[in-house]
């Protein structure tokens, strides 16, 4: 509560009146009829805003403005938020600690306390995005005159089954990242209310879900609903437990931490009614993909999606936290499913304490917070509604390159017959007709082999998305089983892996007898983590990647993941296909997407016999008798009660202890940021950008991952320059998310995705033109030169520049280079939110104008004059000049 200035202090009653000290503010006693009609999402929004309200930060007028929610929604109304908690991840919270720390070295040298730079909101950082699958099935070695040669032609390997490649990768693991795991062990002592889950315990989606979700807060003896903010896109996945949270940048998340609410417009709200019974083959993945694109064509980017109907209540909460995890995909803010009965079982199953669950039930009830999806005089006002039949929905895949390309499983060979053929594009790759067929032979394990187009070579069960749905698990597992009983198996090459988003998966695999036949098939667990779904999928085998180039085919990846984009997943499958865990399987199984599983068999076994996917494939029903019985309250208990101790290597890391970091002038991955650097007391007001120069010209959908790339450091690139420089050896180069405390790295690798496509160059590279010289050069050398010259830069693009995940690298990165404006026809929430907080202009051209409408060419000189006073949405003139010659000026 906000002191004695609340002027809602009058709504603080007791949850019990048997224990006056247990209150909450009961929003009933509004007396208020708009209250009932609001969306359950905005509900929480209007809590917040009565709990918090201050007249400072939160002002009565606010209060009014959520209530008055059904006629201001339309009007761009901007309210504060302020976020019972913050998550985070190790990738996006390292740059958020070192940050801090540099923040604190600010402070100090201003005269001030270094101890008032502290999270005042409780703060959770998961460690999973490090771990790569660098080990699994096979394990690879050359006799030893091979390795002396220097040029050789038909490499021998030798393949041996492997069963230590967990052990292996979680090894590699921390021997790579010592120096930020150590930072981050600093970090959890030096600040207050921060705590760190240690690597090796699960993905932070679904450790949140599992185990770090409160659902109602009791903080000092006052209830309140949880909600949060996260340091990644898919923080949305806890909205399926009822939870209000949503993705945004470091930059935003540092404020929150602080004790600063958010900013945000009064979102409108979509409510999506579910109706109908999924067909009994069908998975939560080939529903979320469903909605995934169906929502892209409704258009709900900056919305909130609230889900309701009949269908809701026959969902598990795994189920709708699949669909709320990939709420980016589909351009929403959040994806909401009100708490209900469903939702109190969850956490019982989950091992939550029976005490909690009985104050969290009669608090949702007390605030008309408590849902039940078949009484429709509960249905709220929404701004439109949306339904989706789930009978209609059939098994589906998303690609090859965006997660929203929805592809019926019957018309994936036909799809990806037609994507060879298409210009290049989302849903092309220009490959010659006379190529279609190419095929490239191999060795691989003493045998012969062949790849084609549409070959698969990355299989991987990965992702909080659906690692953390017991049903598509165990449907997996049943599938291996009956496929191993059928003689069936995987080719070797195929790099398989199974990367759980916690220990409870492969508790309640082994415990079901599956985890024995995915072993079979090359399933092992190999980490827990995000792994191949962020882009640490590992090395290829040599000769895989050979093929591959030496026929330049479109091997594709198969993925139990949320995003697909180009050069995400591996820089060797061009094509990479979302889908649920059983379909990875099937498609490893078949060893190529241009299979029709309808009427081709899945595989012929040693017998000759064909068997086809229907053959295998496990019902509903099968699945959730396997899911009653071994998904079960003490596994959940027994992992997480030991989850912030059980990795011994993490708890006998030493740390320093000193409230100013000890920064190392040697470390290639912690380094003190230069945005801090000659800060004052006064505040600068902005300047105007004059005669700059276009560092790139851009296209549509340039997502953060071509931003600033996640994955490994190719060893052309700058930053390999600089870490070679630095005295380290590819081997040791890591991969870009690891080395975000480090700017000197990051800015180089702004932009360093191979698959960034530059109209300058027209073609997919990450070089651009430097337009005074006329030279090619990589993105950074180009960027330097233009620093050293006192040019200023902007970028040009086309619609949902930012797309992917929540990346503020991918606006400090641009900063860093010189970057004083992008502009786009349309951007990503977070980040254009990221941008700002940088102070990089997101210039947005008026509907119906584009680059390609004004005839821009890239080649032009711009030049913004920027108000001292800046307000979101407002007009500024857009000068060019070509040759020195102001030809024209746009409103932008």
């Amino acid at each position: 509560m906000s002191g004695t200035t609340n002027p809602f202090l009058h709504l603080v009653e007791a949850l019990d009146p048997k224990d006056p000290q247990q209150r909450f503010f009961n929003l009933s006693k509004l007396g208020d009829p708009r209250y009932e009609r609001l969306p359950f999402s905005v509900r929480v929004l209007l809590e917040s805003a009565v709990r918090n309200c201050d007249g400072f930060l939160v002002k009565k007028e606010d209060v009014e403005s959520i209530l008055n929610w059904k006629q201001t929604q339309a009007q761009t109304v901007e309210v504060p938020f302020r976020p019972s908690r913050v998550i985070l991840q190790d990738f996006t919270g390292v740059p958020a600690v070192v940050d801090f720390a540099a923040m604190r070295d600010a402070v100090t040298q201003l005269g001030g306390d270094p101890e008032k730079i502290n999270p005042v909101c409780p703060a959770d950082l998961v460690i999973d995005h490090s771990i790569q699958v660098d080990f699994n099935r096979y394990r690879a070695s050359r006799p030893a005159d091979e390795t002396k040669r220097k040029k050789r032609v038909n490499r021998s390997f030798c393949f041996s089954h492997r069963t230590d490649s967990l052990q292996k990768n979680q090894d590699l693991e921390f021997d790579r990242n010592k120096e930020r795991f150590q930072f981050l062990k600093w970090g959890s002592k030096a600040f207050r209310n921060m705590r760190i889950i240690p690597p090796g315990s699960g993905i932070v989606h679904q450790v949140n879900l599992e185990y770090l979700a409160r659902v109602v807060f009791n903080q000092d003896g006052l209830y309140y609903p949880d909600s949060l903010v996260g340091t990644d896109s898919h923080t949305t996945m806890i909205d399926g437990l009822g939870v209000l949270g949503w993705g945004v940048g470091g930059i935003e998340a540092e404020a929150v931490m602080l004790g600063q609410p958010i900013s945000m417009v009064l979102p409108q709200v979509v409510g999506y009614k579910l109706y109908g019974t999924p067909n009994k083959f069908i998975t939560s993945t080939d529903i979320v993909l469903t909605v995934t694109k169906h929502l892209r064509q409704v258009g709900v980017v900056g919305k909130f999606v609230e889900f309701f109907g009949p269908g809701v209540s026959q969902l598990s909460i795994a189920d709708r936290a699949t669909i709320a995890n990939m709420c980016p995909e589909y351009g929403a803010t959040a994806a909401f499913f009100p708490v209900d009965d469903v939702s109190v079982n969850y956490l019982e199953q989950t091992g939550r304490d029976a005490e909690k669950l009985a104050y969290i039930t009669k608090y949702l009830k007390a605030v008309a917070m408590f849902r039940d999806y078949n009484d429709v005089s509960q249905d709220p006002d929404f701004t439109q509604v949306v339904e989706m039949d789930l009978s209609a929905v059939v098994p589906c895949c998303s690609g090859p390159k965006r997660p929203q390309d929805r592809i019926a499983v019957s018309d994936m060979k036909s799809d990806f017959d037609s994507c060879l053929a298409a210009k290049q594009g989302f849903k092309g790759f220009a490959v010659a007709p006379e190529s279609h067929h190419a095929s490239e032979p191999f060795q691989f394990n003493g045998a012969d082999y062949s790849l084609s187009h549409g070959s698969v070579v990355i299989a991987a069960i990965t992702s909080c998305t659906n690692t953390s749905n017991p049903s598509v698990m165990l449907g997996a597992g049943l599938l291996a089983k009956k496929a191993v009983e059928a003689g069936l198996s995987v080719k070797p090459y195929i790099k398989t892996s199974l990367s759980p988003g916690s220990g409870v998966v492969t508790y309640y695999l082994k415990e079901s007898g599956v985890m024995d036949y995915l072993f079979k098939l090359g399933f092992e667990v190999v980490g827990y983590g995000c792994m191949t779904c962020i882009g640490n999928s590992g090395p290829l085998p040599e000769p895989v990647v050979e093929a591959i180039t030496k026929g330049d085919l479109v091997a594709a990846g198969i993925l139990s993941g949320n995003r697909n984009f180009e050069g995400r997943v591996h820089p060797n499958t061009r094509a990479n296909y979302l889908a649920s865990p059983p379909l990875v399987i099937a498609y490893a199984i078949a060893g190529t997407v241009r299979i029709d599983f309808d009427t081709e068999p899945i595989a012929v076994n040693a017998q000759g016999k064909e068997v086809f996917l229907r053959d295998i494939w496990p019902t509903r029903e099968e699945i959730q008798a396997v899911e009653r019985e071994f998904v079960i309250p003490s596994m959940f208990k027994e992992v997480y009660e030991k989850i912030e101790k059980v990795n011994e290597r993490w708890n006998a890391l030493s740390a320093p202890s000193d409230k100013l970091y000890p920064w190392d002038p040697k470390s290639t991955y912690i380094k003190s940021p230069p945005f801090f650097t000659g800060l004052t007391m006064a505040l600068e007001p902005p300047r105007s950008i004059t005669d700059a120069y276009v560092l790139l010209n851009l296209g549509d959908s340039v997502t953060t991952d071509h931003i600033s790339p996640a994955g490994n450091i190719a060893r052309s690139s700058s930053a390999a320059r600089y870490l070679t420089d630095k005295g380290l050896s590819p081997r040791d180069f890591n991969s870009y998310g690891s080395r975000r405390g480090n700017d000197a790295v990051m800015a180089r690798g702004t932009f360093a995705n191979i698959r960034l496509f530059n109209k300058f160059l027209n073609k997919q590279a990450p070089r651009t033109l430097h337009l005074p010289s006329g030279e090619t050069m990589d993105v950074f050398d180009a960027a330097e030169r233009y620093q050293q010259a006192g040019s200023h830069l902007v970028i040009l693009a086309g619609k949902e520049y930012g797309s992917g995940s929540s990346r503020d690298w991918a606006a400090k990165g641009p900063f860093l280079l010189g970057i004083k404006a992008v502009l786009a026809e349309s951007y990503e929430r977070i980040h254009r939110s990221n941008l700002v907080g940088m102070g990089v202009i997101p210039l947005e051209y008026l509907p119906g104008v584009t680059a390609e409408t004004l005839g821009l060419t890239g080649r032009e000189r711009y030049s913004v004059v920027v108000p001292e006073l800046l307000e979101p949405r407002m007009l500024v003139d857009v000068k060019l000049c070509l040759r020195a010659l102001f030809k024209s000026s746009l409103a932008v």
